[in-house]
């Protein structure tokens, strides 16, 4: 098992209403920036390369007419 060390320098200590009003920051960011941040979360969260999302399996999926 590795051992993990917490980087302190990377945090800062704020207020409980500092900590819950980060939206404001996002919000004043342009589009492309949040996109941008967006496209890293997700290669964080599903454990990716950032700029190689995985293909979609198009064998789990049917191309089919709807019916009226």
């Amino acid at each position: 098992m590795s051992s993990y060390r917490l980087d302190r320098s990377a945090f800062k200590a704020q207020t409980a209403e500092e900590a819950a009003n980060h939206g404001a920051y996002y919000r004043s960011l342009p589009w492309q920036e949040r996109l941008r941040i967006a496209n890293y979360l997700n290669s964080v969260a599903y454990n990716y390369p950032e700029n190689e999302p995985p293909r979609l399996d198009r064998t789990a999926f049917k191309i089919r007419k709807r019916e009226p």
